[in-house]
């Protein structure tokens, strides 16, 4: 990429955004003498840094401190910058994984704040509940008949599959074709959930795919293999967007919070020449 697309990548990018007003507070706060290097030996706390100490016991205790307690909590905070400054100056910072992992967290949430703050339109959120309708449809439910026919473990019962199923086509007795098992031999009206809990995943799944009409199979569950017919499939109209409005703007959130995360990293990446040496 070349140096001019960078930059114009690089201005379009909302942790740059940040990071730019980051470094602006830094200079703001150097030009109004406040202390921000570790290695100095004064510390001020000036008018502004009082109130957002009072500020902060009034949102955790609603109230405002009283002159005591406000004195308690500069103790406090002068103790925390005299102990964080004498860490920076014996290099306790350097190659922590917990300091790492904390700063890695800010930069992130630098990131991710600007998306909370987003509110989607109408036109948005109608798209993304348009371009994915399986996550919001309806709960379809089935009526369906089963018939077992042995484990996974016997080979026998998927070689004779194809014979068995031809007899239930003709219209032979699910009981002269199947073996006796402690499973339910039909379900009316179940949905994905209840076949799951009783079948297992992998036998709702392919239910959920499948029409009513004649026998079909074989079919795997958590118990072998069985020979299926689905009598009726109710399925629900898609829900309109004012119905499921919340989790739409949710789920929009949450993905668009990834991809603008994605993309503020690889910004960042684009900057740097990584070289890995393994053993």
């Amino acid at each position: 990429m070349k140096i001019g697309e960078r930059l114009k990548s690089l201005r379009k990018e909302p942790l740059v955004h940040f990071l730019v007003a980051g470094l602006l507070v830094f200079l703001v706060a150097s030009w109004r003498g406040g202390s921000v290097d570790p290695a100095d030996r004064t510390i001020t706390i000036d008018a502004p840094r009082v109130s957002w100490l009072a500020r902060q016991f009034e949102q955790t205790w609603q109230r405002p401190p009283r002159p005591a307690e406000l004195d308690a909590l500069i103790r406090d905070y002068v103790m925390e910058d005299v102990y964080y400054r004498e860490a920076i100056r014996l290099g306790l910072d350097q190659d922590d994984p917990v300091i790492r992992r904390r700063l890695r967290s800010k930069m992130e949430f630098l990131a991710a704040s600007q998306v909370e703050s987003m509110i989607p339109d109408e036109t948005t959120l109608q798209k993304w509940l348009d371009d994915q309708p399986a996550r919001y449809a309806g709960k379809a439910r089935f009526s369906f008949d089963q018939v077992w026919i042995g484990s996974a473990a016997d080979e026998s019962a998927a070689t004779e599959a194809p014979k068995l199923l031809a007899r239930l086509k003709r219209g032979e007795s699910p009981a002269s074709v199947g073996k006796a098992i402690s499973l339910p031999e039909s379900l009316d009206k179940a949905d994905r959930a209840d076949i799951a809990r009783q079948f297992g995943d992998d036998f709702a799944a392919v239910l959920a795919k499948g029409q009513p009409g004649d026998w079909f199979g074989p079919v795997s569950s958590g118990y072998g293999l069985h020979l299926v017919r689905i009598r009726a499939a109710d399925v629900e109209a898609p829900p309109k967007l004012a119905d499921v409005r919340q989790q739409v703007e949710n789920d929009w959130r949450a993905q668009t919070l990834t991809d603008r995360q994605a993309r503020a990293y690889q910004t960042l990446l684009d900057g740097y020449t990584v070289k890995i040496v393994k053993p």
